[in-house]
């Protein structure tokens, strides 16, 4: 098992707290960030500072760049339509004495909207707002009002409303912190970088609008285990097993799962699964973000080129200001985007590479994978790259994911914080080589003559 995976072995829900579904920690890309750091339940501004532990007191912070998905948002267009076809179905059953499934019937309403569509919700702005703050207490150096008003602070944003959203409360969460009220910071829109996978031609013609590259997905939702799943949300409903398609039953996980995390409610719609079930739908998502979006195929990271060589542009420029005696011209790089935005760029740097291959006959035997998306990827997910000076010529990088230090695959000798040159020697084919225009071409075959 990959050794980032006991970063994240954190277990807080019991039936002393009933407000947390049991199914929480296996909501995937729809879950909270406070169940990747449970700690931030009791006080959502908590840091521990002693998670950052350069070799030397000589070690100074430098340089931090941060990539950085969206807050909570509403479920899109496509995700609404199922629920309400579940949720149709579920007004014409016969409730008998069920009284949680008359609450559905009678107390809860559909009120969803396709038109709400993706879009940030309160707690999103929020989750940002929150994590700007603990940044700025984790790295007092770097984060300060004194670098934002003098321009060392860059933001970069997806041009998605949730991404430009979550920007501005981000920077929000700084100028109330500071009081800042005299002046405006400003960010640049870039889909180039924070939505590359819109623009990688072999990408999405070859696996995102592909169907045979989510082979081992479907061939998953068809097999034994969901259809357990599927077969036992039926049986609570007293409907035909016919009724309930996988579609419906991951609407009812993520009716459950967007009622959590938007309005922190422990819905009855949460009743309809168990932790087993729960972990077969969750494993049907990694599944589907494992081929789409990470190792099932090259391209899938490979599209992040343009990413991973802004990332370490920028540390080289950082790097190269600060050995020849300068002023560090940007300390901060803030880049919001999507899970599709990260997810890539922790494959091409090779996080979570479990040892087999997700696919769709292996769920028991990947219990206990690294690749789970529940702890990679909840609502302001973030990869955190912070470089140290450490004097006589040595610089350190310390990455960190959700706030939490992680190790750089292959370097894991060096613990948290390895030389940077170490790591650019270990990166040194991607730094060369990884060019997004040549990876993203098609290479069709000429025409026959």
């Amino acid at each position: 098992m990959d050794k980032l995976a006991l970063c994240f072995c954190t277990d807080v829900y019991s039936e002393e707290n009933p407000e947390i579904p049991a199914i929480a920690k296996y909501f995937s890309t729809k879950g909270r960030y406070e169940e990747v750091n449970p700690y931030l339940i009791e006080d959502i501004l908590a840091v521990n500072r002693s998670i950052l532990q350069p070799p030397s007191a000589e070690c100074r912070q430098i340089h931090l760049t941060a990539v950085i998905r969206h807050g909570t948002r509403y479920p899109t267009a496509k995700n609404v339509k199922k629920m309400k076809k579940l949720y149709d179905v579920v007004r014409g059953i016969d409730v008998s004495n069920r009284n949680w499934l008359r609450e559905l019937q009678t107390q809860w309403r559909m009120w969803y909207t396709e038109d709400m569509d993706g879009r940030l919700v309160q707690k999103g702005v929020n989750d940002h707002r929150h994590l700007a703050v603990r940044l700025s207490k984790l790295f007092p150096s770097l984060i300060s009002e004194e670098k934002l008003r003098g321009g060392f602070i860059k933001f970069i944003t997806s041009s998605k409303h949730r991404c430009v959203n979550s920007t501005l409360s981000f920077k929000a969460g700084l100028t109330e912190l500071w009081d800042i009220k005299d002046v405006e910071f400003d960010h640049a829109v870039n889909d180039a970088l924070m939505r590359f996978f819109d623009k990688c031609t072999r990408f999405l013609e070859e696996v995102d609008n592909n169907p045979s590259a989510v082979t081992e997905v479907e061939k998953f939702k068809e097999g034994p285990e969901v259809r357990r799943v599927q077969q036992k949300v039926a049986d609570i409903l007293n409907v035909s097993y016919s009724s309930i398609t996988y579609d419906m039953a991951e609407a009812a996980f993520y009716l459950c799962a967007y009622e959590f995390a938007i309005k922190t409610v422990n819905s009855p719609w949460c009743r309809l699964f168990d932790e087993v079930d729960a972990q077969v739908v969750e494993y049907a998502n990694d599944l589907k973000h494992f081929w789409k979006r990470s190792y099932g195929y090259d391209i899938n990271s490979k599209s992040s080129c343009i990413l991973f060589h802004d990332v370490f542009s920028r540390l080289g420029k950082a790097a190269g200001e600060s050995m020849s005696g300068r002023q560090v011209t940007e300390a901060v790089t803030v880049q919001v985007g999507h899970a599709e935005t990260l997810l890539p760029l922790l494959t091409l740097l090779g996080f979570f590479n479990d040892s087999k291959p997700l696919t769709s006959t292996n769920f028991a035997a990947q219990a206990h994978r690294s690749f789970r998306t529940s702890h990679m990827l909840p609502y302001a997910a973030n990869l955190i790259l912070v470089l140290y000076d450490c004097g006589g010529g040595k610089l350190r990088l310390q990455p960190l994911l959700n706030e939490k230090p992680v190790t750089f695959p292959g370097l894991a000798d060096q613990a948290s914080m390895p030389l940077y040159q170490d790591i650019l020697k270990h990166y040194k084919d991607l730094l060369q080589g990884c060019d997004f225009e040549t990876e993203c071409q098609l290479f069709k075959q000429p025409a026959e003559v």
